[in-house]
């Protein structure tokens, strides 16, 4: 017991001193972000949503909280600890992921672990990722499993340099790789058992962001593959529908489609392609401002 409390305590310290890297750009939107325009998401929308182009055309501050890997579970225990904080004027959420039962879902909740002492808001997702959550979590160590790495590296800056010679700013980090390959059609999500936890979750997101009467738009990025029909996204699109709420599908956009060096895989768009997609989001949202 006292050597797990104190390697946990040293792994907590280390933690919440990140100085860059994933888990400090967690930490800030968590506790200390302040920006008018938040965006929300995955790896997609970590990669594909300029802030310095955004507040360069609004004059409003921007922050990008997406993090590769983690969806809606993700999403709403973030924003419920935002909104405890403050009121943004405008949330863009980067709608991925699917509403099909995977445990990998409820796994990456662990991304949160290291909050739960400190934000009773997110108890009750955390607590998704299995009937036992609480009782592991008496232990120091557990929440920082597996991260031993990355906060060695948040605490040295080896990813300062590596990141800002690519041009990060205020939570987006951009990606420049080049797609060689040829336009193909793909199978995407048909008809599956939905997850009631995962709908609820992104009902949940959109209903407390509109019960604050702030600005809010969906979108699901540019992809570079040809699909019939994709069931998650169409579930997205009808809850959206149901609430009211605006959904901008780029997927099928031709001006995409029709170049693959705005892309850096088939679901991620490199630094020009983000450049883009931002201001077509930025049209969407000076229409949407005007109607307010």
């Amino acid at each position: 017991i006292i050597g797990d409390y104190a390697v946990g305590s040293a792994l907590e310290y280390f933690y919440f001193k990140t100085s860059s890297g994933l888990l400090q750009r967690t930490t800030f939107a968590l506790e200390e972000t302040e920006a008018d325009i938040l965006i929300f998401g995955s790896s997609r929308a970590n990669h594909h949503y300029d802030t310095k182009i955004i507040e360069d055309a609004s004059g409003l501050s921007a922050y990008n909280t997406g993090r590769d890997g983690n969806y809606i579970f993700f999403q709403n225990a973030l924003l419920k600890s935002i909104l405890k904080r403050y009121n943004p004027k405008q949330i863009i959420l980067d709608f991925s992921g699917t509403f099909e039962h995977g445990r990998e879902d409820y796994d990456r909740l662990s991304s949160l672990l290291p909050y739960y002492s400190t934000h009773e808001e997110l108890r009750d997702i955390i607590l998704l990722k299995s009937p036992f959550e609480k009782y592991k979590l008496k232990s120091k160590i557990y929440p920082y499993n597996s991260l031993l790495t990355t906060i060695m590296i948040g605490n040295l800056k080896f990813n300062t340099s590596r990141v800002g010679n690519r041009g990060s700013y205020n939570g987006f980090v951009p990606v420049n790789g080049l797609w060689k390959k040829e336009l193909t059609t793909r199978e995407t999500p048909q008809e599956y058992k939905i997850d009631k936890n995962k709908l609820r979750a992104f009902e949940e997101f959109l209903e407390l962001v509109k019960k604050r009467n702030i600005s809010l738009l969906i979108v699901y990025s540019p992809v570079y593959y040809i699909y019939d029909r994709n069931f998650s996204v169409e579930t997205a699109k009808d809850v959206c529908k149901k609430l009211n709420v605006k959904f901008v599908d780029f997927s099928k956009d031709i001006e995409f489609l029709e170049n693959k060096k705005l892309f850096n895989d088939r679901t991620h768009l490199n630094s020009n392609g983000a450049k883009l997609l931002t201001q077509k989001v930025l049209q969407h949202l000076k229409t949407q401002w005007k109607g307010r």
